[in-house]
């Protein structure tokens, strides 16, 4: 179960960017400070839809980066009901099999939803979810770099592999869809040293709005 229930309306916090930009690790570094009682995350990576069929051990023609591999109407629905109050059910995507698990998280609505994930920005069912928007907005060699590692490191891949998937899927993307969504969004992270400081700031934010 994710979160606990609390009586509030639930203040919904978008955090996006290109992949390997820091919008994760800024998602859970939140999280964390705010705590489980107060506030829930969410992953865009739980609402891929079944990529079995087409997936091979080092990635094939899957490109998990394109809109229409995830499942945003479903993600739009969560939001809607934990913003009315409800508790939903959250499915989990295996990655070992590329399927959709057939059990699923509960999360409940607390006071400071939290979600993550590079193309929340782009379906307007999805956005027009979110009370606050932020975008990281990171150099693409420090993004590939971050990506070629986590792959490699903790995925099991190979460095040509990730390197050929960067450039012929992550990176036209990215130009495509994930890139140009930082128009919407309320604050555009663009110099590693702000870190700290956009942190605290949006502590403040989402605790103002829990009154």
């Amino acid at each position: 179960m994710i979160g606990s229930t609390r009586p509030n309306k639930p203040f919904i916090l978008g955090i996006a960017g290109g992949s390997g930009s820091g919008k994760t690790y800024f998602a859970r570094a939140l999280q964390e400070r705010l705590g489980n009682g107060v506030s829930t995350l969410i992953y865009q990576d739980n609402f891929y839809i079944d990529q079995s069929h087409r997936f091979d051990h080092d990635g094939g023609s899957v490109n998990f980066d394109h809109p229409d591999s995830l499942d945003f109407p479903l993600l739009a629905k969560c939001l809607s009901k934990l913003r009315s109050g409800e508790p939903t059910d959250i499915p989990i995507y295996d990655f070992v099999t590329h399927t959709r698990s057939k059990q699923t998280l509960s999360a409940l609505p607390t006071p400071i939803i939290i979600v993550d994930g590079i193309l929340i920005f782009h379906p307007e069912p999805v956005r027009s979810q979110f009370d606050q928007m932020i975008f990281f907005d990171t150099p693409e060699h420090l993004r590939y770099e971050r990506r070629l590692k986590r792959d490699v490191e903790e995925r099991g891949r190979t460095p040509e592999g990730v390197r050929n998937q960067f450039l012929n899927q992550v990176k036209p993307m990215h130009d495509e869809f994930v890139d140009p969504s930082s128009i919407y969004a309320h604050t555009v992270v663009r110099d590693l040293g702000e870190f700290q400081g956009i942190l605290e700031e949006i502590l403040r934010l989402c605790k103002s709005r829990m009154g």
